[in-house]
């Protein structure tokens, strides 16, 4: 370890001394008061890894220099302490892992060299589907389930947790990724040794899920990233970035009476996506920061990849401690935590000097109004006032091409069930509903009916502010004998075993069953696509109607496809709000006017009737959450239950490959050599696929279920697997098989060079035939036809979902020419070695006349070094050509893509090692 600036230091706590990268000595060098809390921690990361190859005196300089006008242009190194991966996304991980013990073997290494070197924590909460709910025993059976399904992913991962150091497991039936990584495993000041020294220095996290921001809430500085990018950060390997913009949101006043955190996130969102923050860093300041809970911190911290920033951070002040103290951190990390901020100028309270930003926005909290989002972004925040005329703007588009040609009804309300609901429709925009019998329940069935109204996300179910807002509005609406419609598939799955400890201390979770919210298990449900089946009779209703039904969840996610094949409006809203969503079954109706329902005592109950005041909540809260809660529930959290230690796992260094559908050994080191590749022009490419804006990572990688005539359905038959057996893809992406064909087969996703058609589809250019993508390029691949994929504005927003990047890769895809790219799927296209490039401002395949049906060359890349490309078009029209950006941002990552990816390059480099 070098020190140029001669910062070495030490820091004493309750008699533990440590050694640390003092800024307080390098700021008698630079002036460093005014730098934000963000740059302050990368600062520290550079000072502390300074080996004069991957950090250097120049980009320490940069940093203690930076100049927050400045356009990002200078790359660094950042090293995290730690990484965090959930199960979707760690399964492919460890997979990848193995496959890489085998690869170094067969080039000479030694499959001990494969081992995270930061410590790795992997928390299994993706898998849990509602499969069962409105019952006592819907936990129970759910979590049955979810363990015969997944037995040979769980199987493999307790492999894993044996073969790999560094690298612990917490297992099912635990909690939400998020909310454990928040309660317990972030550590915000780590310690640990250093050429025979204790170290302390900020705990830093890299995360395999996009919200791994949540726990910016608690100062931790911490982002998304793909599983590629987590790889190589558990290797040892610096991710390299550019030094960021930092964007400056000063928060003041206090939130009124009957808003949410959830509220203001949504706001928070809006504000930020309308200004543009993709690839930097957002830091939270102000007055406003003494009325925001933690809690209400983490929640805006979590939603950081829906405004589109690498990270939403708050500082370390005295509202971190007291969360420290409340989630059952130890008397002694708690005194490290405030020693070291302080030391460090991390500190925050009202004498901290003000910081520079490259821009500030500005909210006063007591300007923040209930709302919701949607139907299908997170940042199309809506009023509450407003959702009903919401639901009918959209609708008309939803409902054009319906297959009984949309004739007019004269009911205006959703009948039968429901106590005389006032739901009021159009009667001119809608089809004829169909009646159905359900549990002895009798009502029609319409167009904006609420089908699903889930309790559920990371996003909210950390905070127990909204989480018993929730109960108590439950409990006063069943005092008046509401509950929720028939027709409503409700869910409570909570983040944390805290969670439910605290709702069964104050009787809320009663309260909750009495109006429908049973509880379904602990993790991802709903917002990950795992909602379950809907009932039979609701599912046949809405085929027959042809429906435009609606969910209403608590998440963060709303995108097409994603919660539910059949549902087509999906809207974000606080977890008191999906009760009350619950309770009136449709979003046509104006909560802010129009009643819940009709009460036992015949009269109407409007929201306001039933709605928890502030005081209300709080007092709640004081009772109810305690340090205790949390050091039991997490007192053994990697230990698991009988049926987690009952799961048989192999043994050995080495993986044993077997014959499934789940985990399999991935192609990508076939016949890979020691030699490194280099930059090649591409030469009669096609289109694959022609794509529009905001096309997610959702979009090219569903997570959600696996349609049965789809290809990976067909595989998956193939194999034996029957379609009750099916999962998720979510489930299967330790297998390639499966995922390569579930690659752009999002239900709802479409492809421009067809004519208005849904799905994931193609016109396979040379004889004119719709097939579906993948096929269409199983036939690319067998003429050795490169393929392209372009696309417009947001190309891969979304989940860091690096199975998105891996599954074009395996398709053929060369290179993908978008509008703009979202961060982390840029990032994991370069790092599997698909070239991201960038159309010139202005520039689109509209302007360009582009159809898809062309060939195209696209030259000037084997300079290495090139920062724009040639493209050349051939069609029935002529020729033309345009210039492209090449978006690889830094000399690191044109290393990686010479070498094939980033996975090839660390291998490369652990090889050499053990040769020499």
């Amino acid at each position: 370890m070098l020190d140029s600036f001669a910062t070495r230091d030490t820091l004493k706590v309750n008699g533990s001394t440590y050694q640390i990268a003092s800024l307080a000595k390098l700021g008698q060098r630079f002036d460093l008061k005014h730098l934000p809390y963000s740059m302050k921690i990368l600062l520290e990361n550079l000072l502390r890894h300074e080996d004069g190859v991957n950090v250097t005196k120049k980009e320490i300089e940069a940093v203690a220099k930076w100049d927050p006008k400045a356009e990002p242009d200078t790359e660094i190194a950042f090293m995290p302490a730690r990484v965090v991966l959930q199960d979707f996304t760690g399964v492919p991980c460890v997979v990848d892992l193995a496959a890489m013990r085998d690869a170094v073997v067969k080039l000479g290494g030694d499959a001990n060299q494969i081992n995270p070197l930061a410590p790795a924590e992997l928390v299994i909460d993706h898998s849990v589907q509602v499969d069962v709910f409105g019952t006592p025993s819907a936990v129970e059976k759910n979590v049955e389930i979810e363990f015969e399904r997944n037995h040979e992913r769980y199987s493999f991962l307790r492999w894993g947790q044996k073969a790999f150091n560094n690298f612990k497991v917490v297992p099912p039936r635990t909690g939400i990724v998020h909310q454990v990584n928040l309660e317990h495993l972030a550590r915000v000041v780590f310690t640990g040794k250093k050429d025979g020294a204790d170290w302390a220095y900020p705990d830093t996290v890299f995360g395999t899920d996009s919200h791994t921001t949540m726990v910016n809430g608690l100062g931790v500085l911490g982002w998304g990233v793909g599983g590629i990018e987590a790889e190589a950060a558990m290797l040892g390997q610096p991710s390299s970035m550019l030094i960021p913009q930092v964007v400056g949101f000063k928060l003041s006043g206090k939130l009124p009476e009957g808003v949410t955190a959830t509220d203001l996130v949504l706001t928070v969102t809006q504000m930020l996506r309308k200004l543009g923050v993709v690839g930097k860093f957002v830091e939270f300041f102000g007055d406003g920061l003494k009325h925001l809970p933690l809690a209400d911190r983490a929640t805006i911290g979590n939603m950081a990849p829906e405004y589109g920033a690498t990270c939403g951070i708050f500082p370390i002040d005295q509202e971190a401690l007291n969360y420290l103290h409340l989630s059952g951190r130890s008397d002694d990390q708690i005194a490290l935590v405030k020693a070291y901020a302080q030391a460090q100028g991390l500190w925050h309270d009202e004498n901290t000097p003000h910081a520079q930003f490259s821009v500030t926005l500005e909210l006063n909290l007591a300007d923040v109004k209930p709302s919701l989002a949607g139907p299908k972004r997170p940042q199309d925040r809506v009023l509450l006032e407003d959702v009903k005329r919401s639901y009918h703007d959209n609708l008309a588009a939803l409902t054009a091409n319906r297959k009984n040609g949309g004739e007019a009804r004269a009911e205006s309300r959703l009948a039968g069930e429901g106590g005389g609901t006032a739901v009021g429709h159009d009667a001119s925009a809608l089809a004829q509903g169909p009646h159905v019998s359900m549990n002895g329940h009798n009502f029609q069935l319409q167009d904006g009916a609420v089908v699903i109204a889930a309790i559920t996300s990371c996003t909210n179910t950390s905070n127990p502010a909204v989480m018993l807002g929730a109960g108590l509005l439950a409990k006063k609406a069943a005092e008046k004998g509401l509950k929720a419609k028939p027709w409503v598939k409700t869910s409570l799955a909570p983040g944390s075993l805290v969670v439910t400890d605290y709702l069964e201390k104050t009787g809320l979770l009663k309260e909750l069953e009495k109006v429908g919210f049973y509880l379904v298990g602990y993790g991802c449900t709903t917002c990950i696509g795992n909602s379950g089946p809907l009932p039979q009779e609701i599912s046949k209703g809405i085929g027959e109607g042809d429906l435009a039904v609606a969910s209403v969840l608590s998440g963060n996610r709303n995108f097409e496809g994603r919660v539910h094949p059949e549902v087509k409006m999906n809207y974000l809203a606080s977890p008191p709000l999906v009760v009350a969503y619950a309770l009136a079954g449709s979003l046509d109706v104006n909560l802010a006017t129009d009643s819940l329902g009709t009460g036992s005592d015949g009269k109407p109950v409007y929201l306001k009737d039933v709605w928890p005041s502030n005081k209300e909540i709080s007092d709640v809260i004081a009772g109810a959450v305690s340090p205790e809660m949390f050091k039991k529930n997490y007192a053994d959290v990697f230990k698991g239950d009988s049926r987690w230690n009952a799961i048989p796992s192999p043994e050995g260094a080495v993986y044993k490959w077997a014959d499934s559908t789940y985990i399999k050994n991935p192609p990508y080191f076939e016949g890979m050599t020691m030699e490194t590749g280099k930059l090649e022009d591409i030469h009669g490419a096609r289109v694959l696929g022609l794509f529009g804006d905001s096309i997610t990572t959702d979009h090219i990688s569903p997570a959600g279920s696996i349609k049965k005539d789809s290809p990976a359905g067909r595989f998956l038959m193939s194999k034996g697997v029957e379609p009750k057996d099916f999962n998720s893809y979510g489930s299967r992406r330790g297998n390639d098989d499966v995922m390569v064909r579930g690659t752009f087969a999002n239900i709802r996703i479409k492809n421009l060079m067809l004519d208005g058609v849904e799905g994931g589809y193609t016109l396979y250019v040379p004889n004119g035939e719709q097939l579906s993508i993948y096929d269409a390029a199983m036939k690319y691949k067998a003429d050795k036809t490169p393929l392209i994929v372009i696309a417009g504005k947001e190309y891969g927003t979304g989940s860091s979902r690096d199975w998105a990047a891996k599954g074009t890769l395996l398709l053929g895809v060369k290179a993908v020419i978008a509008e703009s790219f979202e961060r982390i799927h840029r990032s994991n296209l370069v790092g599997m070695g698909v070239l991201p490039l960038q159309f010139k401002e202005g520039e689109n395949a509209k302007s360009l006349g582009l159809t898809g049906k062309e060939t195209f060359e696209i030259t000037g890349l084997t300079d290495g070094e090139a920062k724009e490309a040639k493209v050349v078009v051939k069609g029935d029209k002529g020729e033309k050509t345009f210039t492209v950006k090449v978006l690889l941002l830094t000399p690191k990552e044109r290393e990686f893509f010479r070498h094939g990816g980033i996975l090839q390059y660390v291998l490369r480099q652990l090889a050499s090692k053990k040769a020499a």
